[in-house]
């Protein structure tokens, strides 16, 4: 007999990346025979991120409640007040709670394992007595995340779960305090499993970075670092993706006089930001903080040598000798000069391209899909 397991998230509207991996596993399962169903909390709506045919979906409407609309109507009224935001989510979540459980309680028989892939959900799920010893955290953000109240408050209660499924390794070890944990890494695109290596002839001198434009990703550092680091003629930077910070990197990049060098790309497909790796040579990443950083496997798998910052957590658990550079947080100086250092010595280049693609094997699907397999 199927195994049925229900996963449940907020929503598949946008860009993201728990939306993103939610679909590629599902689809993934549901093709090796397990039936698979998905729970949103929020209101019928297409999906950003395909969703395999053979799984069900269920949506209620986390919004429709009353404490979620009040909180919604002060967020937006009074959105200049300090702290607001924080009232607005503890709100937010109440309404949240109070739809979950009530719909979980009706259905939960239906379903052998529950995976909930945000930590509030997880919580949420931990106070229910019979619904908890079948349900397994998927946590996708940092540990350090959720402040005091999840911290030294609910996250205990981890320990009525099932068992909880990290994807980085420093939350590994935090959450083993509670629970039995397991470190799987996120599963990357079908779309990359294909590919070969891609030799630096068959490139262009593009350095490339992918991901959402705000102040987390930190993209208008890596202009500044791009903009101040010595290079030979005709490289180019290229920035995949959108978000509130497009705007002042592009009066940076005007400001700079380098509309020539900087091209912004905007928002891509999955299939879009694939082939635009594969042209590159390097992959670069500024991010101030990662649960995992899925794009830099993605680089890998498409022949880029990787340089990155070393934030919490992700990038630790991906980047060695073999595929790049691991750069201290904020240390904008010697990232600069390792970047230098592959430009101008393209024997290092070649040699890092050829390696990072060998190390992106490891991270292949079927590997994670046993993983899954074996806890399921």
């Amino acid at each position: 007999m199927k195994k049925k397991i229900l996963f449940i998230y907020y929503q598949n509207i946008k860009v993201g990346g728990v939306a993103k991996v939610l679909s590629n596993l599902t689809s993934e399962l549901a093709d090796e025979g397990y039936d698979i169903e998905i729970l949103f909390l929020m209101a019928p709506h297409p999906d950003f991120y395909q969703i395999n045919p053979k799984i069900k979906k269920h949506y209620i409407n986390s919004f429709a409640d009353p404490y979620s609309r009040f909180a919604t109507h002060i967020n937006h009224k009074y959105k200049s007040v300090p702290k607001i935001y924080t009232v607005y989510s503890y709100m937010y979540d109440w309404g949240s709670y109070r739809v979950l459980r009530e719909w979980i309680r009706e259905n939960h028989q239906h379903y052998d394992t529950i995976v909930t892939c945000w930590y509030k959900l997880a919580t949420m799920l931990s106070f229910e007595k019979e619904i908890s010893k079948k349900t397994i955290a998927w946590e996708h953000s940092s540990f350090r995340i959720g402040g005091v109240v999840y911290d030294k408050m609910l996250r205990k209660n981890y320990k009525k779960l099932k068992s909880i499924i990290s994807i980085n390794k420093p939350s590994v070890k935090y959450y083993e305090r509670f629970n039995t944990t397991f470190f799987i890494p996120n599963l990357s695109d079908g779309i990359y499993e294909d590919l070969e290596f891609t030799a630096p002839e068959k490139k262009e001198n593009i350095i490339s970075f992918a991901g959402r434009l705000d102040k987390t990703k930190n993209a208008i550092e890596l202009v500044k670092i791009f903009h101040e680091t010595p290079k030979p003629p005709g490289w180019k930077l290229q920035i995949i993706g959108d978000g509130p910070e497009r705007e002042p990197i592009s009066r940076y990049i005007k400001t700079h006089h380098l509309e020539d060098q900087v091209v912004l790309m905007g928002a891509k497909t999955s299939e879009e930001v694939a082939a635009l790796l594969q042209k590159s040579k390097v992959f670069v990443f500024t991010s101030l903080s990662e649960a995992f950083g899925l794009v830099l496997v993605e680089a890998m798998f498409c022949s880029n040598a990787i340089i990155s910052y070393n934030c919490d957590f992700g990038p630790s658990d991906i980047i060695n000798e073999r595929n790049g550079f691991l750069i201290p947080l904020y240390d904008q100086k010697l990232f600069a000069e390792k970047l230098s250092l592959l430009l101008h010595d393209d024997q290092l280049l070649t040699q890092l391209m050829k390696s990072s693609f060998e190390e992106s094997q490891k991270w292949r699907k079927d590997k994670i899909i046993e993983q899954w397999k074996k806890i399921l």
